[in-house]
């Protein structure tokens, strides 16, 4: 007696393990996420009266049109805030001179934390930029945080 085999229709089970695997390989790469790409650590700038409310500020901008973060009051000097809605940090390095950076830490892609000691701190690794350039002080971070365009009129810090 001779047996024949009959395969069921559809795909073949090696390509369904194939696809599964792709699949769950782009998940993982997407949740972790991150690179030293400078593009990939733009700050968002979407803004909105929402996150205005939400970090302090007012319901609208000053003449420049952008997202106001802040008052000068707000910025220690020799220190910053951290306004993780925007992904943006804004420091204070001397009296008056305000500059702000990117939140994203350009090692692994994690948001920097806090400002201390004329640092900014990213508590993923532990590397620190300081708030005078945004160059690295301390790694495993070799990019420095790139700078974002602010706008400070009288005493109101607006996203330029």
């Amino acid at each position: 007696m001779t047996v024949s085999f009959q395969p069921a229709s559809g795909p073949a089970r090696r390509t369904v393990v194939a696809a599964a695997g792709a699949a769950g390989l782009t998940v993982a790469l997407t949740a972790c996420g991150g690179s030293d790409d400078d593009a990939s650590a733009a700050p968002s700038q979407s803004g909105g009266a929402a996150d205005d409310a939400a970090n302090g500020g007012g319901t609208g901008g000053s003449s420049g049109g952008g997202t106001q973060l802040a008052s000068t009051a707000d910025i220690p000097e020799g220190g910053g805030k951290v306004f993780a809605d925007q992904k943006v940090v804004v420091v204070q390095p001397s009296a008056g001179e305000f500059k702000a950076y990117s939140a994203t830490c350009t090692h692994q892609g994690c948001a920097v934390k806090s400002v201390s000691d004329g640092l900014i701190n990213c508590p993923c690794h532990n590397s620190n930029f300081s708030v005078a350039d945004g160059s690295v002080s301390s790694g495993p971070a070799t990019k420095p945080l790139p700078e974002v365009r602010i706008t400070v009129d009288g005493d109101s810090i607006t996203l330029a």
